[in-house]
């Protein structure tokens, strides 16, 4: 009688590093919108954690999912404590960073904390701050790409129209079912290029969700970033241990030169793999995504807290820490009152609050 083959072991990473200035004034360097209940009662971390918390394989052919480890600012440190403690998860580990360092430096990181907390486990290294509306689907994707240790496998999004918005993967020859080599990654195109795009078919969204074994990962990016892959060991094996924190010095991690794992590892590699999926992904980057994704009144508003609308139609309305809000007679606008910050547009000139934030901070300097 043959022994029933060992499930695979995969540690989420998540990555819950960002100021998603776009969601100005809900969304601050302080707390940013990771941190609220933006698509769901519980906040984007909490969904992201529980989306991926321990499941049981059947026959060894299902993926278990290991308590998380957190990569995150260290001034967020207590809130994710706290919002960890309110859903009943409990970190393998709470990595600290001093500042951003973008998601190269995460890789590696990501890959060297699951190569000594959990050996030969796989790294799933996600955001803390997407939408995804069918977990099962997502589960399926992640065990088709757990069937390729020896890759580096990313999740292709299946598009739901030309957006201009993200990058784009595109398919080569399968590797198993569900799963294929990449052939190339495109950047952002124009609207005519990801008309074309969706016309030829192959083509995914790039959603930033990669699934590794952290030998390869970390040979990958030695291999194409020799520089970040050093500097980035050597920030994380000289960090400081505090129980369930992990402390990455000042001086050591500003040394890792700061680049995305896509440019410095994905568009290089042999090993890159991609599973396309239909997962109801969404990032919720801007408040005009918000209101496309939220449940709408009859008169397609998206209201939430303290807040009324009278004849207004197409419009996010959204009261923060009991500020009473009061509309009458818009179309197609954003308004959003904080106790900090009060902010009105229209909806499609969402995309600007970025630079609106940005105007506002060089005004206080």
């Amino acid at each position: 009688m043959t022994e029933p083959e060992a499930a695979i072991q995969i540690v989420p990473v998540i990555m819950s590093g960002g100021s998603g200035t776009r969601l100005w004034p809900l969304s601050t360097d302080a707390r940013p919108k990771q941190f609220h209940a933006l698509a769901g009662a519980r906040t984007m971390l909490q969904e992201t954690a529980l989306r991926l918390a321990s499941t049981s394989a059947e026959g060894g052919s299902d993926p278990v999912f290991l308590p998380p480890v957190i990569i995150c600012n260290r001034s967020h440190e207590r809130v994710i404590e706290t919002q960890m403690a309110e859903i009943g998860v409990h970190p393998l580990a709470v990595v600290l960073e001093p500042f951003g360092r973008n998601t190269a430096a995460v890789a590696v990181t990501a890959a060297r904390m699951v190569q000594t907390l959990r050996p030969g486990a796989l790294a799933l290294l996600l955001p803390a701050d997407h939408v995804i509306a069918d977990p099962a689907a997502f589960h399926s994707a992640i065990a088709r790409g757990a069937r390729q240790p020896d890759h580096i496998v990313t999740f292709g999004i299946a598009p739901t129209g030309p957006e201009t918005g993200y990058g784009y993967i595109q398919c080569a020859e399968a590797l198993s079912e569900g799963v294929f080599k990449v052939a190339r990654f495109a950047e952002k195109p124009k609207l005519e290029v990801a008309q074309a795009y969706l016309a030829e078919g192959g083509y995914y969204w790039n959603g930033g969700i990669f699934l590794f074994a952290p030998e390869v990962m970390l040979a990958e990016m030695a291999a194409h970033r020799p520089d970040i892959h050093a500097t980035g060991l050597e920030a994380v094996d000289a960090a400081g241990r505090d129980g369930l924190f992990v402390r990455l010095d000042d001086g050591r991690f500003i040394a890792i030169p700061s680049d995305s794992v896509d440019v410095a590892v994905m568009e290089h590699t042999r090993l890159a793999a991609v599973a396309p999926c239909d997962i109801g992904w969404a990032d919720v980057g801007s408040w005009s995504e918000l209101w496309r994704l939220g449940g709408k009144d009859g008169e397609q508003n998206l209201i939430r807290g303290d807040a009324v609308a009278l004849d207004t139609q197409g419009s996010l309305v959204w009261s923060d820490d009991g500020m009473e809000v009061g509309v009458v007679g818009l179309r197609d606008v954003v308004v959003v009152a904080t106790p900090g910050a009060v902010i009105v547009l229209p909806r499609d000139r969402a995309q600007e609050v970025k630079t609106l934030v940005e105007r506002l901070r060089a005004r206080r300097t």
